[in-house]
């Protein structure tokens, strides 16, 4: 027994070393002027972008860990403000949902013992500089919310994936506006049909994918 314990701790550092030289970097955008932008291996992602911001017009689910009677579900009025049981009037729009989550626990705290609070959007009616848009050959087309961490996968199951005509690995990523817009190439073809996720990047609010249609 005691030599089976001596040859399994090499064994298991062993695949420990394996999984470890396994891994890949970050993938990365490439612009169509040829630079690129992403992270290198080994390196920590230097902007993982903003979480989205609640807006007015917005629905949330606003959870109340055991406490039923605190949760509801309600829509951020044009003044940006909501009300909740026990809470009311606390403006909203313009936090995450986690800081308007710990700002409701703020207020909740003078009634409940230690209370833990989840917001979740709903629906969201949120401005284009916190949307993902996808334009072109897309199931359905649409402008999605932005989360935290989003990727291009994330973005086109949320449209449906892609139509038959459609030039995936022509298609465009174009982010920000003016003098500050840059545009990269993104291979949806790859990611898509051929499950590469090297094709894989994390997008930002205010993101537009341009799908065009394969030229016969």
């Amino acid at each position: 027994m005691l030599t089976m314990k001596k040859t399994a701790l090499p064994l298991a550092l062993a695949g420990l070393l394996g999984l470890s030289a396994c891994v890949t970097p970050q993938p990365e955008l490439s612009s169509l002027d040829g630079s690129v932008t992403g992270n290198s291996e080994g390196e920590a992602p230097d902007d993982l972008g903003p979480e989205y911001l609640v807006g007015p017009y917005d629905q949330l689910q606003v959870f109340v860990w055991r406490a039923e009677e605190l949760s509801t579900d309600v829509t951020v009025r044009p003044d940006g403000r909501i009300s909740t049981p026990l809470v009311e009037d606390m403006l909203a729009a313009g936090k995450t949902p986690s800081e308007l989550a710990q700002d409701i626990e703020a207020a909740l705290a003078e009634y409940v013992k230690t209370p833990e609070v989840t917001v979740i959007v709903d629906r969201f009616s949120s401005t284009v500089d916190q949307q993902i848009r996808v334009l072109g050959e897309a199931q359905q087309p649409a402008a999605l919310p932005y989360q935290s961490g989003m990727t291009v996968l994330d973005v086109m199951l949320g449209v449906g994936g892609l139509t038959e005509f459609a030039a995936g690995n022509r298609a465009k990523l174009i982010r920000g506006r003016g003098e500050e817009q840059r545009t990269y190439r993104v291979r949806l073809n790859d990611l898509m049909r051929q499950g590469d996720v090297s094709a894989n990047v994390e997008v930002r609010p205010g993101d537009v994918i341009l799908i065009p249609e394969s030229r016969f």
